[in-house]
């Protein structure tokens, strides 16, 4: 340890209190973190690249500094997702501190990094006051049947109106028109169901697409109904 002139030729003067860090709440504690392994907690975060062409939603589980589970969901930038396939790979058995200072191949990624380690370093987690934390495998609840991310994609232009694409419910196949034009209700489809039956458990594909169509608001009733990727 080096020193400048100056500071060697300073009076020694004893440090008085020394009382630590604050406690933050961790998974149902109460804990002073002084080290890496002192964090845990389950947290989600979102970072967007430069550009703004694209953004993730980055989900972690943190067991004493090391990340068990994440989870990687991106949109808008194809390249993006194989980011995500890489990043996916190199997040599992990190500490916070070196996924903090890793190349986490996308941009977006590794912004949503820095913004999940201030939410984490900061006892600012989901599971702050959850005994015991969350279970590794907790990040798929948000992901529901089929595994699929919730996206909704929805367009619209001043000429044309509005377009849905894609909601909660699923991937939209028809829009409900009443006779003025409005949107009263949408037919959707269910990918994940509808991809698990067909690759999973061996449903017929024509079947596991009746199975999984269903329809919200007055669709039924709607005078008029248009695709609205086509017309």
């Amino acid at each position: 340890m080096q020193y400048s002139h100056e500071v060697e030729h300073m009076e020694c003067i004893k440090k008085g209190c020394d009382h630590g860090p604050a406690p933050i709440p961790q998974e149902g504690k109460w804990v002073q973190a002084k080290e890496v392994k002192d964090i845990s907690g389950l947290t989600h975060g979102v970072g967007w690249c430069a550009p703004q062409q694209g953004a993730c939603k980055l989900t972690l589980n943190v067991k004493d500094g090391i990340i068990k589970e994440a989870l990687i969901e991106t949109v808008g930038c194809s390249g993006m997702t194989h980011s995500a396939a890489m990043a996916a790979e190199i997040l599992a058995g990190k500490t916070i501190l070196e996924a903090l200072n890793t190349d986490l191949v996308c941009d977006a990624i590794n912004t949503a990094m820095r913004e999940l380690f201030l939410q984490i370093a900061y006892g600012r987690t989901q599971s702050a006051f959850s005994e015991g934390g969350l279970p590794i495998g907790a990040g798929l609840e948000d992901l529901g049947k089929g595994l699929r991310s919730q996206v909704g994609t929805m367009y619209s232009t001043e000429a044309k109106g509005v377009r849905y694409l894609e909601m909660a419910e699923g991937y939209v196949t028809r829009l409900g028109l009443d006779e003025d034009g409005e949107v009263i209700g949408y037919e959707f489809v269910r990918m994940g169901p509808m991809m698990e039956m067909i690759t999973v458990k061996g449903v017929e594909p024509a079947e596991a697409l009746k199975k999984c169509t269903g329809c919200y608001g007055r669709f039924n009733e709607a005078p008029k109904k248009v695709n609205p990727r086509v017309q």
